[in-house]
């Protein structure tokens, strides 16, 4: 029989402040793209009065949205900060979910293994794209790397529904008590 999976302390704050970081990024960067894009800002002023010149309207679409974007920044770089602690944790540690790549392992292992590649493979996207974006590396390149920065819009609700429906099979099945496990330990 297989012995029930533990969390260790270290396991589960890199998860919760992944599980933390990750909501936030997205909120501020859909915020961004969105209802607080400098466009939108600059519009409103525009509809509400003339008397203000574009170039200005523009800096203070820039200046209200600034502490929205630091609290992304911060965020971003607790993310990547608990992603490469979790990598290097993993390596030691040995890796912790299933191959979905072998061709031998049961749908519902495979499904899992394939949710932790997606989120890896995210997160390492993610990651790599807003460093470019930040340090201004590859510049010739910058629309299309924000392009791919900014599917993370689209990626990351996918991973949640991913998630929650694996956190469901799992607690149905021969897992059950996983999710307390994260949240509390053994």
């Amino acid at each position: 029989m297989k012995s029930p999976q533990k969390f260790t302390i270290f396991h589960r704050i890199l998860h919760w402040l992944m599980a933390f970081a990750m909501p936030v990024l997205f909120i501020t960067g859909f915020l961004r793209m969105y209802w607080m894009n400098k466009n939108e800002i600059t519009g409103i002023i525009a509809s509400k009065t003339s008397a203000i010149p574009k170039e200005l309207m523009t800096d203070i679409a820039k200046t209200i949205r600034e502490p929205m974007w630091q609290w992304h920044e911060i965020f971003a770089n607790v993310m990547i900060v608990a992603f490469l602690a979790r990598i290097l944790y993993m390596l030691t540690k040995g890796i912790r979910f299933p191959n979905p790549f072998k061709s031998n392992q049961p749908f519902k292992e495979r499904l899992q293994g394939f949710t932790y590649v997606y989120f890896y493979f995210f997160v390492f996207i993610a990651a790599i794209t807003g460093i470019c974006i930040e340090k201004e590396f590859f510049t010739p390149w910058k629309d299309g790397i924000e392009t791919v920065h900014k599917w993370g819009v689209y990626a990351f609700p996918i991973f949640i529904v991913f998630h929650f429906v694996g956190i469901a099979i799992a607690e149905f099945s021969s897992k059950k008590g996983i999710a307390s496990k994260m949240i509390g330990g053994d």
